[in-house]
């Protein structure tokens, strides 16, 4: 077994306009003194990294770990969730997703993915360079429109989906594979991969490649009623990435898992600060460890009510606290007796 490292911080819930989050130099000496001891960087965010000097330049790419070792820290993965969104986007929400991209392909649904796809490259160039082997994103939908059933589904009309994500997202795993870097989905709500089975139906598609993996996070699960311990024993060969997010879902007399479209406050399910949630960490972290899981623990803050530098000082203890130091040795090593062939078999009245 292997002892979980950690603990890490997702940048992009913290990054923002004014110091000391305006900077990786200054939001990094900020990000320390809570306790972290790696940042996970969001590859969107130009104040954090520049991705095509990042994917180009190796020299540049061992200046930003020189920022980030001032303060003792070390980058744990990258995160293209964002443009990773915009590889596969449904007509309903160009709009909207038009504000992921840069204003010159606003309005150009073509131009967008390409830009996103560009980005990719970007990030498994970018990737290889900083020496890290794993790296997170979200399949983007095709299908979340018809997520419901009903009206009935035109026969056809799902396969024909995951076939086109899948043609989509080949190229790509294929660029991830030549620099060495699993490509891992988080698998989550609004995306097409949101669950096991959707998962798997991907990686069917993609030929059940390699790269193909999952970034775990149990509160996305916690809101869809799904039980998010078994997940682990299904798809463990696959999960690389770890985010440690706390969430509760309380349903009642007026409203469920859809929420109602109320705000977040009052909605059944709530992402919420770690240890305010339901998620059984001890036995995430206890599951994890035992099916030999060697990544980061990532806190990925989001909540609701609670004041994010509160959420990210208390998440850093509360990772730490939970990562198990795995033993060498067995705990009854003391009463072993040897291995003895010619022994074992008198025992077992075989001789």
């Amino acid at each position: 077994m292997k002892t979980i490292k950690g603990p890490g911080i997702y940048l992009a819930q913290f990054a923002a306009d004014q110091a000391p989050y305006n900077s990786l130099s200054s939001l990094s000496r900020w990000v320390a003194a809570r306790g972290f001891a790696g940042v996970q960087i969001p590859t969107w965010d130009n104040r954090l990294i520049d991705m095509r000097m990042a994917a180009e330049s190796k020299t540049y790419c061992d200046d930003l770990k020189g920022v980030l070792a001032e303060s003792g820290l070390e980058v744990t993965e990258l995160g293209s969730h964002i443009t990773g969104q915009l590889v596969a986007v449904h007509p309903a929400h160009d709009r909207i997703m038009d504000s992921f991209a840069p204003a010159n392909v606003h309005n150009n649904p073509a131009g967008r993915r390409a830009w996103a796809e560009e980005q990719m490259r970007f990030a498994a160039r970018a990737s290889r360079n900083l020496g890290i082997d794993r790296h997170v994103s979200f399949t983007g939908s095709l299908l979340w429109p018809y997520l419901y059933p009903y009206p009935q589904w035109p026969e056809g009309l799902v396969d024909e989906a995951f076939d086109e994500l899948a043609r989509r997202w080949m190229p790509i795993l294929n660029d991830f594979d030549e620099q060495g870097v699993d490509l891992c989905f988080e698998i989550h709500p609004c995306e097409d991969v949101h669950d096991g089975l959707t998962f798997e139906m991907f990686l069917e598609r993609v030929g059940n490649h390699r790269r193909c993996n999952i970034l775990y996070d149990p509160s996305h699960f916690v809101l869809q009623a799904l039980d998010y311990l078994e997940f682990i024993d299904h798809y463990h060969e696959r999960i690389k990435m770890f985010h440690v997010k706390d969430a509760e879902f309380r349903p009642n007399g007026k409203t469920g898992a859809y929420g109602g479209f109320q705000p977040w406050s009052k909605r059944a399910g709530r992402f919420r600060s770690l240890g305010d949630g339901q998620v059984d960490f001890g036995s995430v972290f206890t599951k994890l460890a035992t099916y030999d899981f060697d990544g980061w623990a990532v806190l990925e803050w989001e909540c609701f009510i609670k004041h994010p530098e509160d959420g990210a000082a208390e998440g850093a203890k509360f990772i730490r606290e939970h990562i198990i130091r795995v033993a060498d040795r067995a705990f009854d090593d003391f009463v072993k007796s040897g291995a003895n062939k010619d022994a074992n078999r008198a025992m077992l009245g075989l001789d």
